[in-house]
């Protein structure tokens, strides 16, 4: 009966996830980083598509995905790349111009008033921007967001005839929404029934979790945080207990000056006791972010998570409840770990060990790949 349910689940297409989606959030191509942010903030995302005039710009990863009138096919726009919270993490932390002084605030105001298309490819995200036809099979959307692609756009009407396996460069419709990850573990999530089997294993019996972890302490400043953002291009880090870390590693991995040849300290078997994330930065406002620079980030998840930028998009979720940690065992099933990470919106489950101390992390990259596998291997088997 399972077997039968989850050829039926294989079945969907992308727009069977796409219902209740709402309108594409998007910002001009001139507009400052800071605009971007309050957009960011204001409709609750992390990444929106920037937009600009047809004929003027290359596409991000030679893409070409316009915007056209549904009557005449005249272009109207062309979407030029994505733009995550992480890009603008990136752009403020800059070269080294966090390093202190008395220039911080005002080198700050600078780069959030540069316009959202200089920042465009800061993050491996943005290198390349992708849409989904409506008609693409679940299996195959689940195969590119499994290689790391976090989202895709999604022609409302396309116009493109020929429908290939995967993303789309090149793409015409007149309206657009957007597809995550997040959205494809919901569906599966609100499935659940269908591929029990599946989700019923553990975390380390499906290889779902990824053993080097790449942390900073509690002792490591914001603005060295954002620093360590920015080199290793990840949006989050674990953020471990630093009586647990020889004082050189912890020197090695705050050095303002080393970035270009940063090593990343390893968090693996140390004591976690928080996350820093790229987009924590949304739950404050930009004079704030300029006054807290010098604290440490483990301080500044704490301010944050009290911020009135995050009230609406948590509903009733204390600052108690928005600091606890998102974490599971090796033996936890992956059901488990699904559930915590849509019912918080968190894009990863940290793996610990009875004693609270850091092994693994699984993402949600990890949890769709190992889905789509043992999809794809219950349809060998029969």
């Amino acid at each position: 009966m399972q077997r039968s349910e989850s050829m039926r689940l294989k079945e969907k297409k992308v727009r069977d996830l796409m219902v209740d989606k709402k309108s594409l959030v998007e910002v001009p191509y001139t507009a400052s980083l800071a605009h971007t942010m309050n957009t960011l903030v204001a409709n609750k995302v992390v990444a929106v598509p920037v937009a600009a005039p047809p004929g003027q710009w290359i596409g991000a990863g030679g893409s070409m995905i316009v915007e056209s009138d549904k009557q005449t096919g005249t272009v109207r726009k062309h979407y030029i790349g994505m733009v995550t919270m992480l890009d603008i993490v990136a752009h403020i932390a800059g070269d080294d111009h966090l390093s202190g002084g008395d220039d911080i605030t005002k080198d700050l105001d600078q780069r959030m008033s540069d316009p959202v298309s200089s920042v465009i490819g800061h993050s491996f995200e943005g290198l390349s921007l992708w849409t989904l036809n409506p008609n693409t099979s679940l299996l195959d959307c689940m195969e590119v967001f499994s290689k790391g692609v976090h989202r895709a756009m999604v022609p409302v009407d396309s116009q493109v005839e020929n429908v290939s396996a995967g993303v789309e460069l090149v793409e015409s419709a007149s309206s657009y929404q957007m597809l995550t990850q997040m959205d494809a573990l919901r569906f599966l999530n609100d499935r659940a029934g269908e591929i029990q089997s599946i989700l019923s294993r553990s975390v380390q019996d499906l290889g779902a979790d990824t053993e080097q972890i790449y942390a900073i302490t509690d002792r490591t400043k914001l603005v060295d945080a954002i620093k360590c953002l920015k080199a290793a291009m990840l949006n989050a880090v674990p953020i471990v207990r630093a009586s647990d870390v020889g004082e050189d590693d912890h020197k090695q991995h705050i050095n303002a000056s080393l970035i270009n040849s940063l090593r990343a300290l390893f968090g693996r078997c140390r004591k976690l006791i928080g996350t820093f994330s790229a987009t924590d930065l949304r739950g404050c406002h930009l004079a704030t972010l300029k006054s807290w620079l010098g604290i440490s980030a483990l301080a500044f998840t704490e301010e944050v998570a009290s911020s009135p930028l995050y009230t609406a998009s948590d509903g009733s979720q204390n600052r108690a409840s928005r600091r606890e940690l998102v974490t599971c065992y090796a033996e936890s099933s992956l059901s488990e770990v699904i559930e915590k990470a849509v019912t918080r919106h968190v894009h990863r489950v940290w793996v610990v060990d009875q004693e609270g101390l850091l092994v693994g992390v699984v993402s949600l990259t990890d949890v769709i790949r190992v889905i789509r596998l043992s999809l794809l291997s219950d349809s060998d088997d029969m």
